[in-house]
């Protein structure tokens, strides 16, 4: 789980829910409106279907089960893991990890250490590993356009709402007080419907989402140098050096040390 993603979760909840009851002033039953949800929910989901295709939009709960579960291995848990098989197959040949390779829970980094130990070449063990790297990418994409969507339109539909409920409050006026409140009203809440929708929740997600991508690519990247240079029968530094050339600098007295 991670806590950042729960804990900025709840607390824009809780930030939300105080604003809420203090502007309503306890009923919160002044926010719902039927008619700007059908436009701000039932809209978006119909951009979605429009946008992105159904074997992409049937993963949407795996887009927000990764936004707060993230699985991968940090730089430091991977420079640890690759030093010790450097070290390993330093002093027994490369050879010797063949057991190793099957308690490892990275199938990127055992898929690369079983093509080196059967003795692949280098340059097809690094464009397999990239077109994996590749197709991660692209189903990463697919996780952020989707809330990318929400963010981009779901404002333009509230704003699409909040005209529609303008239009009939004009068209009321002189007419019922009532009818012209409700109007009013539809106007007014569907446009926060789609600024809470996009700014609170589909933003901020998307966004981390693109970031874990960013840093799951850099380990892999660090991985897949790490098994050439272990295969290539680099010293456990220099192959530690490949490594940490992907941190900042700063930083790298701190990775050494894990290490």
């Amino acid at each position: 789980m991670d806590k950042a993603s729960l804990i900025g979760s709840i607390l824009m909840f809780v930030a939300c829910f105080v604003v809420f009851w203090m502007a309503t002033h306890g009923n919160l039953l002044a926010l719902w409106s039927s008619k700007g949800a059908i436009m701000v929910i039932g809209g978006t989901i119909a951009v979605i279907l429009m946008a992105m295709p159904m074997e992409k939009i049937t993963c949407a709960m795996g887009y927000v089960k990764a936004y707060y579960i993230h699985k991968g291995k940090s730089p430091a848990e991977i420079i640890k893991v690759m030093g010790d098989l450097a070290d390993k197959a330093r002093r027994e040949g490369i050879l010797s990890l063949e057991g190793e390779v099957g308690r490892l829970d990275d199938p990127f980094l055992q898929s690369g250490m079983k093509m080196a130990i059967d003795g692949v070449a280098p340059e097809s063990i690094e464009a397999t590993l990239r077109m994996e790297v590749m197709a991660m990418q692209e189903r990463h994409k697919a996780g952020k356009k989707f809330f990318d969507l929400i963010k981009v339109y779901g404002p333009g539909i509230a704003l699409t709402a909040t005209l529609i409920g303008q239009i009939g409050m004009f068209s009321a006026l002189g007419g019922s007080i009532e009818i012209m409140g409700q109007m009013l009203a539809t106007a007014v809440v569907a446009t926060m419907y789609g600024t809470v929708m996009a700014n609170c929740i589909a933003g901020p997600m998307g966004d981390k989402l693109a970031m874990r991508s960013a840093e799951e690519i850099l380990v892999r990247e660090m991985v897949l140098q790490g098994i050439l240079s272990i295969q290539g029968g680099d010293n456990p530094r220099v192959t530690m050096d490949r490594m940490l050339a992907f941190v900042p600098a700063v930083s790298r007295a701190l990775y050494q040390k894990a290490a």
